[in-house]
């Protein structure tokens, strides 16, 4: 969908029109948001202004309607806005201008209508097809604006629909439902007023989230107590930042409470597991979160046709020359001949008749713009879309599902891409990540082998995807030594996480914030240690049918700084105990002296080196050690909506003298076939950069994994807490690059979120972009969406190549609509990324074939289609020859190379990626041998015989050869020197 449509008259309580504006913002603003929106002039604002939401006293709550729109036209706009659109294509208003010229009586030498009946057929076809396209973003608006929830308005629940929620409302959701506005949680079903929600629609995380509302509104449940709820919530203005809020709650009679991200649930959550919650709204419409990190989707033009504007405006040119020649050579005869030619007549004023004849000469010779050419590219591009959507080896058999080209106009640009943005998580992995090994007190266990079968359908039922040793069961019951460090590890894994149980019958699901804590999880599970209950503050699990009761006492929050996790627990027998889990690198440096099988883990761990590795270790505590650490928590605590640093500080305190326990090694699967398919597309000279919203280490893993970077890649990382501390980094990395910056070195760049925050700034933003395109491969992590576009949105601009980004979750959807060209992946996470792409695949993999061949054949048809029809009407005065037919079949069947040349060798593709063939340098096509692409003798002699099929006629039934005879100009002669070498075909 796309967020681009004004919101009309903004509403206030039970619809009733209010013309007040927002009050949180200035009154300069207030005109644009009546004319304009909310939504822009939110997202323009960096400043968070104070708002004031009053519980049960609606006429003081005058804020933006909850009303969704996402069309481009209304039933008003649509005609002044479509015409628009068209006329900014120089065909389209050439042709118009004409159509005008000829309407004037005595100058057309030919008929009226000429031009005119075949434009308003063009202007009718894609008219109709811009109102079918608008109907459906019209009827899915509709869909979502009239679903129903309930509010609590003059005493009583009423169900009313999504639209006509205001702020301030009382609203009541049940189990299931997803949620209409941003609101604060007041009370619950659940014991200690917690919830449970999914956040896929915002974040693409498929886990469970806890949220907790406040002691002092818990009871707040039945009708009569919600009529005498009285007081206001002052909060932060509306901004795109899904972790952070603050507020504060002034109940009548009470002392003010805080609030937090802990009691915020926002628009597009659903509610998990929890069988009711009320919650006050307090943002509403283009004003909640969710809405503000919607991306406008930019209309997107492909780069051939601007050159196609640009070649228009140089025919036109050309005409108005001939035109300007023709009406001199028309004075100079007349001048010299027409007093003799008495069937002429006379004409007493020949400066006069300049004008006129320029006009007459312009109508005869109009033709040499193709009027044709549009309406002959929307039909060959239609045709080529089916291709795409017929093609057999894009066939996902497990999901029976076909690749889906869901705009024709973007075909080309598939043969052009430079930079490849891609998530990670259900994009290049199965997001599936399994418990494979693990080390405990020095002794290895876990699957040694990893001979299986690679082929995804059979994913479910092999049994290496799941620990499998026996041995380690058989020492813990059998009285081993390492027996007691045994059940510490699996009673670490169980306690130490975030994870959610889900129960369905007997059975219990994981939600987990990262694939690798539910794989931990599930890997103790299957070990006998099941993980029961969670509540705010306690931990219960299952140990040999015993259940154990930890109350938790603090959580240590993960980060990519700091690179573990911490939970301090008061265990069944009393005593205070920390457990931690966490990078090798962090953990080892704060183990205590008394520490055992250090060396041990170590070796382990070199052989884990291609899973995902954590260690653990925990230490225990004195009252005392505790109580005092507290004291500073607390202290440090009050700095955590401002400065996180200081909590980590804290941190630091207490998270030292560990024991190590052992580490273990998961396995988050990649789908098939996706290092090979990387590795082509990197010798097709794409850059590939990940994108993703997951934790750093993992991501590292992940790019090992699928071959983006290798052990002896170097890599820079970019992990800055301040404006400050991120531009002395930049500024080193870009100084110690040298004279190697701006060039493409086997470099890799890591950066997380928070620091790309500070980095996206005016003044440093251009260092870091050249330090990143210096790079082979960048990883950046913890990203929010709108992070993901900005990243897109910014080498879009800078380097003004072609950018493709893919992705399969919500949270993709922003990048994938800025891209010049979006790719969705059919996973796991929805269709939200599948409903906004302008392409839909089912796998990574299927990206080889839809940029390498598609790609490079789309291009070749459409610019040779485009020349085709210029030459068509330029041979219309010569030979007098006039029909479609030739460019429409050359537009719909011509292929430069055969599919498996293409796929074999990747670096034809840059042929079509720079340009080379159709810009407005080269006005005749030409196919060249790439530079990347140097070959030995056998790729020369690969190269010769697609020379020579080339010069032969066209094959149509066995679909190889090419009619393009400019090829063998540019191949390697057999005595050129090569540098690089490109391997021979293989053999059949």
């Amino acid at each position: 969908m796309v967020y681009d449509s004004h919101l009309g008259p903004v509403y206030g309580i039970w619809g009733t029109p209010s013309f007040s504006g927002s009050t949180h913002f200035s009154l300069g603003n207030q005109k644009v948001e009546k004319r304009m929106g909310c939504r822009q002039s939110l997202q323009n604002s960096e400043v968070f202004k104070v708002r004031t939401i009053y519980i049960n006293e609606p006429l003081k709550n005058v804020y933006c309607t909850n009303t969704i729109s996402t069309t481009k036209y209304s039933k008003w706009s649509f005609l002044p806005r479509y015409l628009y659109l068209q006329f900014s294509k120089a065909a389209n208003a050439f042709f118009l201008f004409i159509t005008i010229l000829q309407q004037i009586p005595d100058v057309s030498p030919v008929g009226k209508y000429t031009t005119l009946l075949p434009l308003l057929v063009i202007l009718a076809i894609s008219g109709i097809k811009e109102i079918v396209e608008d109907y459906k973003r019209h009827m899915a608006d509709k869909v979502v604006n009239s679903k129903t929830t309930e509010v609590f308005r003059q005493n009583s629940w009423h169900v009313i629909k999504w639209k006509e929620v205001n702020v301030g409302d009382i609203v009541k959701n049940l189990n299931g439902e997803f949620l209409p506005a941003d609101m604060i949680l007041i009370s619950s079903s659940e014991p200690q007023a917690m919830c449970y929600v999914a956040t896929a629609n915002l974040d693409g995380e498929t886990n469970l989230k806890i949220r907790q509302a406040l002691l002092e509104t818990a009871g707040t449940q039945k009708e009569e107590q919600l009529v005498n709820l009285a007081g206001k919530i002052e909060c932060e203005g509306p901004h795109r930042q899904f972790n952070n809020f603050v507020g504060t709650l002034y109940l009548r009679g009470k002392s003010p409470v805080s609030l937090g991200p802990d009691q915020m649930l926002l628009r597009g959550t659903q509610l998990k597991n929890t069988l009711w919650i009320i919650g006050i709204v307090i943002y509403t419409g283009f004003e909640t979160k969710l809405m503000q990190n919607a991306v406008k989707s930019p209309l997107k033009r492909s780069k051939v046709e601007k050159v196609t504007n640009l070649q228009i405006l140089v025919l036109l040119l050309l005409l108005f020359l001939m035109s300007a020649v023709s009406c001199v050579g028309a004075l100079i005869w007349n001048k010299i001949y027409l007093e003799n030619i008495w069937y002429m007549g006379n004409n007493d004023n020949p400066s006069h008749n300049f004008v006129f004849d320029l006009v007459v000469f312009i109508i005869l010779y109009h033709n040499l713009v193709p009027i044709s050419l549009l309406l002959t590219l929307e039909t060959v591009k239609f045709i080529q879309a089916q291709f795409i959507n017929w093609d057999e080896d894009m066939h996902y058999d497990q999901n029976n599902l076909y690749a889906m080209a869901r705009t024709s106009n973007l075909n080309e640009e598939l043969g052009q891409v430079k930079y490849l943005f891609s998530d990670k998580t259900g994009t290049l992995t199965c997001n599936s990540m399994t418990f494979k090994k693990c080390t405990i007190a020095g002794v290895i266990y876990g699957n040694h082998s990893d001979n299986y079968d690679d082929d995804p359908e059979n994913l479910s039922q092999s049994s290496f995807c799941e620990f499998n040793d026996p041995k380690l069961l058989e020492n813990f019951e059998n009285g081993h030594p390492s027996a007691e460090y045994i059940n510490e590890f699996l009673t670490l894994l169980c306690v130490c996480h975030t994870v959610i149980p889900e129960r369905h019958g007997n059975d219990i699901i994981y939600q987990a914030s990262s694939p690798d804590e539910a794989a931990l999880v599930k890997g103790a599970k299957k070990l006998g240690f099941v993980f029961t209950t969670r509540t705010p503050y306690s931990v219960t699990i299952e140990v040999m049918t015993e259940m154990h009761t930890f109350e938790i006492l603090n959580i240590l929050e993960f980060s990519s700084n700091r690179k573990r996790m911490s939970i301090i627990v008061r265990t069944p027998a009393g005593h205070l105990r920390l457990y931690c889990k966490g990078a090798d690198t962090v953990i080892l440096e704060r183990l205590s002296k008394d520490s055992l099988f250090v060396e041990d883990t170590l070796k382990h761990l070199e052989y884990f080196a291609t899973e995902v590795t954590l260690c653990i270790a925990y230490t225990d505590l004195t009252e005392k050690e505790y109580q005092d650490w507290l004291e500073k928590y607390q202290r440090a605590n009050q700095f955590y909506k401002t400065e996180f640093k200081k909590l980590e500080e804290c941190y630091e305190i207490i998270e030292k003298e560990f024991l190590l326990l052992g580490a273990t090694a998961i396995e988050d699967r990649l789908q098939a076939n996706v290092p090979e398919t990387i590795s082509t597309l990197l010798r097709a000279n794409i850059k590939i950069w990940v994108l993703t919203g997951d934790k750093q280490e993992t991501a590292v893993n992940i790019a090992f994994s699928c071959k983006l970077i290798s052990g002896t890649t170097p890599r820079i990382y970019l992990n800055a807490s301040s404006f400050e501390a991120t531009q002395q980094i930049i500024e080193y990395n870009c100084g110690d690059l040298g004279n190697l910056l701006g060039k493409e070195n086997d470099l890799a760049l890591i950066i997380d979120g928070e620091t790309l925050k500070y980095a996206l700034r005016f003044e440093i933003q251009r260092k870091f972009l050249d330090l990143a395109l210096s790079c082979r491969a960048v990883l950046c992590c913890r990203l929010s969406p709108l992070q993901k576009a900005e990243i897109v949105d910014l080498v879009k601009k800078r380097e003004g190549a072609i950018t493709l980004a893919v992705g399969d979750g919500a949270n993709d959807v922003g990048m994938i609509r800025m891209a010049h060209v979006g790719v969705g992946i059919s996973g796991n996470e929805g269709m939200q990324a599948t409903n906004n792409s302008d392409y839909s695949i089912a796998q990574f993999r299927y990206l080889e074939k839809l940029l390498l061949v598609h790609g490079t054949w789309n291009y070749f048809r459409v610019t040779k289609c485009i020349l085709y029809c210029f030459y068509k009407n330029v041979v219309l005065y010569i030979i007098g020859i006039f029909t479609s037919l030739p460019p429409l079949t050359l537009g719909i069947f011509e292929k430069c190379c055969s599919q498996k040349s293409l796929l074999e060798y990747p670096q034809l593709y840059t042929v079509s990626q720079t340009g080379e063939v159709f810009n407005t340098k080269v006005p005749v096509p030409r196919l060249s041998v790439p530079k990347a692409l140097e070959l030995d003798d056998n790729g020369r002699k690969f190269m010769s015989e697609l020379t020579s099929s080339a010069r032969k006629p066209r094959d149509r039934e066995n679909g190889t050869g090419s009619h393009n005879h400019h090829l063998q100009r540019h191949v390697p002669s057999n005595d050129m020197k090569t540098s690089h070498k490109v391997p021979p075909p293989k053999s059949p």
